[in-house]
């Protein structure tokens, strides 16, 4: 039973860095109603980018602030420069753009740091606690507390706030919203802002825990969009929960089912997709949108 329960701590340490970039899907998906592929390379360049302040000599937590801003400059330019002049197009027009952000991001990262792994350090102390054969690091607590405050805080920004209507409203309906007076490109240019000051927040947190390289998300975003598509990807309750699941269910696959292999790991995540999508397409915390014919 310890075992089994030392897996699922394992997994929710797991699915507390799938959520945190499931939270960024969710919220530019919310913001701008676009599914950013790109997301998962935005996050390990604004990595870099903590990583690089670091080694100049900046304080961990100061540098991962900085990145946070700068990413947030970086996503609004972003934004505005590439996916705005195409946002009325067809989706797949939108998709093809987003998967040509992935590979510049990508490309961009190895351009400027190489592509040889390198060590970020983690803002959490690493000492742990041991309860009998169960052992309970002060880094998961601290990954988790920082999943709460960035889920609370999104939660009271668009329940609570006249700014996060406006952002809702914007991604609604364009035409409404611009009617009534909220300007749509500044409320589309903050979402995309947002959403990549969060995947600075993402990234240094898988940074922390793996090591830097251009290539260290390609795993991560693929299990983070199952905890966003799992939880629904217009609830950020669902999103953390859907990290969860999706995080124990990886730790305890590969706990006692040892003969997949660490290449068909990525099949759990997978099934878990499609049982949703099957059994309630909105996710588990979505809604369904009636739409008039």
């Amino acid at each position: 039973m310890s075992y089994f329960l030392q897996q699922v701590l394992n997994g929710i340490g797991s699915g507390a860095i799938y959520a945190s970039l499931g939270l960024a899907l969710v919220l530019i998906y919310r913001t701008t109603n676009i599914a950013n592929f790109a997301q998962g390379e935005m996050a390990t360049f604004s990595a870099f980018l903590t990583w690089q302040l670091s080694d100049w000599g900046v304080p961990i937590v100061w540098a991962i602030l900085g990145s946070v801003i700068l990413s947030m400059i970086l996503g609004a330019i972003v934004y505005a420069v590439i996916v705005r002049p195409v946002q009325y197009k067809d989706e797949m027009t939108i998709i093809i753009v987003t998967l040509g952000l992935f590979l510049a991001f990508n490309s961009a990262t190895g351009a400027v740091w190489g592509f040889l792994q390198k060590s970020s350090p983690s803002p959490f102390p690493q000492h742990s606690w041991t309860f009998g054969t169960l052992r309970v690091g002060a880094e998961l607590i601290s990954f988790i507390m920082v999943l709460m405050g960035i889920s609370t805080g999104l939660f009271l920004l668009f329940q609570k706030t006249r700014l996060g209507m406006a952002l809702r409203a914007a991604a609604s309906n364009a035409q409404s919203a611009q009617l009534v007076g909220i300007p749509y490109t500044a409320m589309m240019t903050l979402g995309w802002a947002m959403a990549a000051g969060l995947g600075a927040v993402s990234g240094a947190l898988v940074a922390s825990r793996l090591t830097l390289d251009p290539n260290m998300m390609g795993d991560v975003i693929i299990f983070s969009f199952a905890a966003a598509v799992v939880g629904g990807m217009s609830s950020y309750i669902g999103a953390v929960v859907g990290g969860v699941i999706v995080g124990v269910s990886q730790s305890l696959s590969t706990a006692y089912l040892p003969f997949l292999g660490s290449d068909l790991q990525m099949v759990v995540p997978l099934i878990l997709i499609v049982a949703v999508l099957i059994a309630k397409p909105e996710g588990l915390f979505g809604k369904s949108v009636a739409a008039r014919v």
